[in-house]
């Protein structure tokens, strides 16, 4: 695996290059024309064309999710072999996104004020301070205080303030016309490295059980390795050029308001006013913007709280309790669903360049919805392995267009706020689901968390549907005033 992936390395962007020079001097013969437009299909053109802040970013994203997945596989099992309950487990949950929805308030609120790079790195050591809380501590408080003023992920997704930032940072970075590519990659590497982390953390509590180590001592080595991966995530933070920033607005100049006219809405705040706020000012948001960000909180606050009822945790504790896999089993199948998810994504930036984002965001993710649903009916493991493959095939595939799309109809200088403001708006909505499980399983009724959850996914597909199907992004907006006039 090691020499493969050290040969696509090495030979793609080689390749890549090379393709693209032969096709400026006219020399490329048909095999290899058609050998480009797989390159640009997959969108492999677009990230290696892109900054090397994009590649820095990606980077991050999978050493990140890596840490979350390796967390997750073992974080109710973890939590169980210290002796707490269903109900408690659940309640830690629902208290860590509480805790995340303060942490990603406040810093992606005032990231372009105090710096994105400065909050990335503040957001790693928090991953360390959290890991090393849990790898030293048995006390069930302490490890909340831990997981709720640092970054714990319950779900293995994102959790924090580091998506919000990332993904402002790329849409700030990267071309319109390329944007659905480098996102469908970001979100790729990030969830490959969820899959890898959940197969590294099966198989080595595996293997260390099987070295006579107890449950509770292999459990807490996973939760030593997610420090040191906040400490290889802060460097690479700092890594990042001064790019990423936000742009700087220049100053206008302050008009009298004694004698400009009442109703001049170019008038500018003073420079007392501006300066009181300092960093933490809020963007000015256009009434269009308003429109578009209440509608799609409301409608990604049914979806997060339906993923809150069946976030992985509680998924990989519900086949580890009914079917009694063991943890390196238990890895292996996560790993391999989460490869399939990742793998889809690169359809789906396929099919949103000729259907559209939105379209592609709910033909594709309303099947994963069905299958979530019927995950708890089968009695057999092998046919509920079959509903969480289903699942798995669809399940990431409107990541990246939501991410486009959201970048897309949002103003340059609103995206790092707003997409914080809808992160938090997930995350609250989230927060009730593991709660809710948790007092579902403790009374034997864990299936209906995965059915109403599954419900609950499809009506947000077709309340997607519904509001968004014939909305227009800014730039295709502007392409339609300017194309009359020429």
């Amino acid at each position: 695996m090691l020499l493969l992936q050290l040969l696509i390395e090495v030979n793609v962007p080689c390749i890549i290059s090379k393709v693209q020079t032969m096709s400026e001097e006219g020399e490329l013969p048909r095999r290899a024309r058609w050998g480009r437009k797989v390159f640009d299909e997959l969108g492999l053109v677009s990230i290696h064309n892109s900054a090397l802040d994009v590649k820095l970013l990606c980077i991050q994203r999978f050493v990140r999710l890596f840490a979350y997945g390796a967390s997750t596989l073992v974080l109710a099992l973890y939590l169980s072999a210290l002796g707490n309950s269903d109900r408690k487990i659940g309640l830690f949950m629902t208290l860590t996104l509480f805790g995340d929805i303060l942490i990603s308030f406040f810093l992606t609120l005032f990231a372009d004020g105090l710096g994105r790079k400065m909050v990335l790195a503040v957001g790693a050591l928090l991953m360390t301070a959290s890991g090393l809380a849990f790898g030293l501590s048995r006390s069930y408080w302490v490890l909340l205080a831990a997981a709720v003023l640092g970054v714990i992920s319950p779900s293995g997704n994102e959790i924090g303030p580091f998506r919000a930032i990332e993904e402002s940072m790329l849409a700030h970075l990267t071309e319109p016309a390329v944007r659905s590519d480098i996102f469908a990659w970001y979100s790729l590497i990030g969830t490959a490295g969820a899959a890898c982390g959940m197969m590294t953390s099966g198989w080595v509590v595996h293997s260390l059980q099987g070295s006579q180590w107890s449950e509770i001592q292999s459990f807490r080595v996973i939760f030593f390795l997610y420090a040191v991966i906040g400490l290889f995530k802060f460097f690479l933070a700092c890594m990042l050029s001064s790019k990423v920033e936000a742009d700087k607005k220049k100053p206008q100049p302050v008009r009298d308001t004694e004698t400009a006219p009442l109703l001049d809405n170019n008038i500018q705040e003073s420079p007392k006013k501006q300066k009181k706020l300092g960093l933490f000012r809020l963007p000015d948001m256009s009434q269009e913007s308003k429109i578009i960000i209440v509608n799609l909180c409301l409608l990604f606050a049914v979806d997060s709280f339906a993923s809150g009822l069946a976030s992985l945790s509680w998924v990989t504790y519900f086949f580890r309790r009914k079917f009694n896999l063991e943890e390196g089993k238990l890895g292996s199948l996560f790993f391999t669903t989460t490869l399939i998810s990742s793998a889809s994504m690169l359809v789906a930036s396929s099919l949103a360049k000729r259907i559209g984002n939105v379209q592609t965001m709910v033909f594709t993710h309303l099947p994963s919805a069905m299958a979530l649903a019927l995950i708890p009916v089968p009695s057999s493991l092998p046919l509920a392995m079959v509903f969480l493959v289903l699942r798995a095939c669809t399940q990431s595939m409107d990541v990246a267009p939501r991410s486009a799309f959201v970048a897309a109809v949002l103003l340059p200088h609103e995206r790092t706020a707003v997409m914080g403001l809808i992160n938090v708006v997930k995350t609250s909505s989230q927060s009730l689901g593991p709660l809710i499980t948790g007092v579902l399983a403790s009374s034997n009724h864990f299936w209906v968390a995965f059915v109403l959850a599954g419900a609950l996914k499809a009506t947000y597909d077709l309340g997607m549907l519904a509001v968004f199907a014939g909305h227009k992004t800014r730039e295709e907006a502007q392409v339609g005033e300017e194309g009359p006039r020429s």
